[in-house]
């Protein structure tokens, strides 16, 4: 599995597995390219929009680092990081979302954050799992969310 930089052509083939997410219920939020574009791939916050893909060159996943700006719609602490994870349904237990990790964490310390935050759906046990066993922290829940927090270390 290899770790890049999501690039815009990119775009469709995250859309479609986006897209597979929302129909198992998985994803509420937008899917289309436009969205995958403007929120992920360019958003003006970003640090970092990684892809992990296989050695065909499939992208499995995708792993978002954003800077959290005043009036962030999560409610995040300025300068804290905010990440999301998506990881296709038919890679999901292959380590996609751990290796996507080992990446962005070193972003995030070279980006000098101190902490990074992970706000989840309520209803989503494997993202809440999966932060979890990453090492975040439940330090909120704001309604139908639970907001994990991890402490970036050197």
């Amino acid at each position: 599995m290899k770790v890049r930089q999501a690039v815009m052509g990119d775009a469709s083939e995250i859309s479609l597995f986006l897209e597979q997410l929302a129909s198992l219920g998985k994803r509420s939020i937008p899917s289309d390219p436009d969205f995958v574009r403007t929120h992920y791939i360019e958003h003006t916050d970003n640090i970092q929009c990684a892809v992990a893909e296989d050695e065909d060159g499939t992208i499995l996943g995708l792993q978002i680092l954003k800077i959290a700006s005043e009036g962030n719609t999560y409610g995040v602490d300025v300068g804290w990081g905010i990440i999301g994870t998506h990881v296709k349904p038919d890679a999901a237990r292959r380590g996609v979302g751990k290796t996507l990790f080992v990446a962005t964490r070193k972003v995030a310390i070279d980006a000098g954050l101190k902490r990074i935050d992970a706000t989840i759906a309520a209803t989503n046990s494997d993202g809440i799992s999966y932060y979890a066993a990453l090492g975040f922290r439940t330090y909120r829940t704001p309604d139908g969310k639970i907001c994990k927090y991890f402490e970036v270390a050197p």
